[in-house]
């Protein structure tokens, strides 16, 4: 017979690090319904990267206007993509990957159309989506939990890893897929996709804001109790 361990401790953590961000930053509201079509999402993520999310809104946003469908985006010259990503950190990148996945998104589906998704398990889901070109775990999980598929996936971006691991709630040099891996049975079961949601987004601001790549705030953090490393450097200030 197998013996439980009871629930993970790293539950009640998260519970606690929930209501001290939502004190800070207040409640953050979901995206808009357009924005919640799951084309739109794979879209957003794959043309993301290391760009701020308001940039990539407005970037997915005028895709659709100039082009009219998302088919229509995959039929662009290259070099045009490039110039409407243009606003993106890495356009010319953001264009290919975006141009390949759309493309081959096509070859599978015959059109830009993630609606079999809805009738699939999320995790058989995400190994769909992950087979696309451009696409790794952090888009899938995008795409399954902040569209309207609604799915309890945590979005990890490179802010969101690095508090984990500093807090200590994942390995320490976890890639996204094997921090998500670690989380995710972590995860308060109670939580909803939204709260899932909301929980990514006010990790990005603390990432933003204290717990920054380099020279992190952690005296300032309100999260600084519930961190290791946020405790090794208080009990370091006290000696």
């Amino acid at each position: 017979m197998q013996l439980s361990l009871g629930p993970d401790p790293r539950a009640e953590t998260l519970r606690r690090l929930q209501l001290l961000l939502v004190q800070r930053f207040g409640h953050i509201g979901r995206a808009t319904a357009e924005r919640r079509r799951p084309e739109w999402a794979i879209v957003q993520g794959v043309i993301g990267a290391r760009t701020k999310s308001e940039v990539s809104n407005a970037a997915t946003d005028r895709l659709l206007t100039r082009y009219g469908s998302w088919e229509g985006v995959a039929g662009a010259p290259l070099d045009a993509l490039q110039q409407e990503l243009a606003s993106q950190t890495y356009p010319n990148i953001a264009a290919e990957r975006l141009k390949a996945c759309l493309t081959d998104l096509i070859e599978r589906r015959g059109a830009v159309d993630l609606s079999h998704l809805e009738r699939m398990d999320t995790g058989d889901a995400m190994d769909w989506l992950e087979q696309l070109p451009g696409v790794g775990r952090k888009i899938a999980a995008g795409v399954m939990n902040a569209s309207t598929l609604d799915r309890r996936a945590i979005v990890l971006d490179s802010h969101h890893r690095r508090i984990l691991q500093r807090m200590g709630l994942v390995p320490p040099k976890a890639s996204t897929a094997r921090a998500f891996d670690a989380i995710m049975p972590a995860m308060p079961e109670e939580w909803s996709a939204a709260d899932y949601d909301e929980h990514h987004l006010l990790m990005k601001k603390l990432g933003q804001t204290w717990c920054r790549p380099s020279s992190p705030a952690c005296s300032d953090c309100p999260a600084q109790a519930l961190c290791e490393t946020g405790r090794k450097q208080a009990e370091e200030i006290r000696r």
